[in-house]
């Protein structure tokens, strides 16, 4: 009887040890699980760590100002070992209630499982100081920044970092999807720059400021806003100022996102005989778009399609 229980308590030892051995490994497998704000930063995640388990809390066909802090995105955030937003205030409205909800202390602080995509790069149209009158501005820059190519490489860099901070054994693979990221990123760039060299001092009458970053890169002017002020629909009364400068003859287009109104700019385009440019605001806001290089490929050629 004595034998055959140090052979059952070896062999549940073995098992025991056995079970541990391929519980590290499937955590080893199974890589981080993040939460990502936009889906922009889904698509950079998935990149970058492929093995993850990543889930967007929107889509391209969402306000990412205004979101409702449901049930499933505090279940999703109170799993997260990463959770990674635009920042600049882009969530101010939700984030920090998710976060409390969630009761992850993981996911609070930028010193664990938080990352800002605007903290990592200079962003463009910071201002000193805000106010209500001013509309929906952010004080800490614009935050759409994903459609700066060089921005979003040091984005891709910082984020892999913070992926090696938080799962220190697997910075080899993480070092490796950075390398292949960057290399075909840095070739993808000329490519799109020549082929939106025609768009180079091209004017538009644009909805917010959610393609300042693209505009900016291409050498672009958005000469006029949709809205009178940021956050605020365009009125008949702004519009109608709006109609005397598209006469003007000089405007390429008018763009919007694929989450916003085309009320406004459809009223525009009436009167003033100039193209709706949708452009997909992030991954997934039209059929082409179905990561960041096609995001941006989609969004060049549709720009070009108002050349024609």
């Amino acid at each position: 009887m004595r034998i055959n229980s140090k052979l059952s308590l070896s062999k549940g030892l073995k098992a025991l040890t056995l079970a541990l051995t391929l519980g590290v490994a499937n955590n080893a497998v199974a890589g981080l699980n993040i939460f990502a704000c936009e889906p922009e930063y889904a698509a950079l995640a998935k990149e970058l760590a492929p093995d993850a388990k990543i889930y967007s809390a929107t889509t391209a066909l969402q306000d990412p100002h205004q979101v409702q802090a449901r049930p499933s995105l505090i279940a999703k955030m109170r799993q997260a070992d990463l959770a990674i937003c635009a920042g600049a205030d882009l969530e101010v409205g939700w984030l920090p209630m998710l976060q409390m909800k969630s009761a992850n202390a993981k996911v609070r602080s930028t010193d664990q499982g938080l990352f800002f995509a605007a903290e990592q790069i200079e962003t463009l149209d910071q201002l000193d100081s805000v106010d209500r009158s001013m509309g929906d501005v952010h004080a800490k820059g614009n935050p759409h920044l994903h459609f700066d190519p060089k921005r979003m490489l040091d984005v891709a860099k910082a984020l892999t970092a913070k992926m090696i901070q938080l799962d220190p054994e697997a910075k080899s693979d993480y070092d490796a999807a950075l390398a292949s990221f960057s290399l075909r990123w840095q070739a993808a760039i000329p490519k799109w720059q020549a082929k939106a060299k025609p768009l180079q001092g091209g004017k538009v009458i644009a909805y917010h400021s959610s393609f300042r970053y693209l505009f900016n890169w291409l050498g672009m002017e958005q000469v006029a806003d949709l809205e009178p002020k940021p956050g605020i629909p365009p009125s008949s009364s702004h519009l109608a100022s709006l109609l005397n400068r598209a006469k003007q003859g000089d405007v390429l287009a008018i763009i919007i996102a694929s989450y916003q109104s085309e009320r406004g700019a459809d009223w525009l385009a009436e009167r003033s005989e100039l193209p709706v440019l949708v452009l997909p605001m992030s991954v997934g806001g039209n059929d082409q778009s179905v990561d960041l290089f096609s995001l941006y490929d989609s969004a060049i050629d549709l720009l070009l399609s108002a050349k024609q």
